[in-house]
């Protein structure tokens, strides 16, 4: 008798997040997290842009692709939320595993800027259950103080930081 085993699958949904400052106004630094300007300070990052209005760095429901470190997945990404006035941006990026929101906002504390960074995981199979773990421990592992030490180093240089 052939005996089927049944799993099923449950979504799991996981969360951090991490502020740091960086040196600079608020206006200076807020754009550098659009998926343009991130190219000046993110060593690696090469989004292809697929929609967005004519002459525009970053606009709302703009969308783009990344491949993978190992670029054996490509990323689609949303640009869900762009509250420039409130100095928000929001992600959704997806794969066919899974789906995360990366929620960025900025406050201005005076000539340096407090940067929060949310990422939010949801796997659509086990497999994507597993990698957004992963993905979660290796993007936190320092709290983004990767981050803070690039667009640091970018805004005192003009370059980018390249050793990571």
């Amino acid at each position: 008798m052939n005996q089927e085993v049944i799993t099923e699958f449950k979504p799991e949904r996981i969360q951090c997040s991490a502020s740091f400052i960086i040196h600079g106004k608020i206006e200076n630094v807020f754009p550098l997290f659009g998926p343009i300007r991130e190219k000046e300070w993110a060593h690696g990052w090469e989004p292809e842009i697929l929609y967005c209005s004519e002459n525009v760095l970053v606009e709302e429901h703009m969308i783009f692709q990344t491949a993978s470190h190992d670029k054996e997945e490509k990323f689609t990404w949303i640009i869900t939320q762009y509250q420039p006035e409130k100095y928000l941006i929001e992600y959704t990026v997806s794969t066919q595993e899974r789906v995360w929101f990366i929620h960025v906002s900025c406050k201005d504390q005076n000539n340096t800027t407090e940067v929060t960074v949310s990422y939010t995981y949801t796997g659509l199979t086990a497999e994507g259950n597993r990698k957004n773990e992963q993905a979660l421990k290796r993007m936190y592992s320092d709290n983004l103080k990767d981050w803070e030490e690039a667009i640091n180093y970018y805004l005192k240089t003009g370059k980018q930081l390249t050793n990571h």
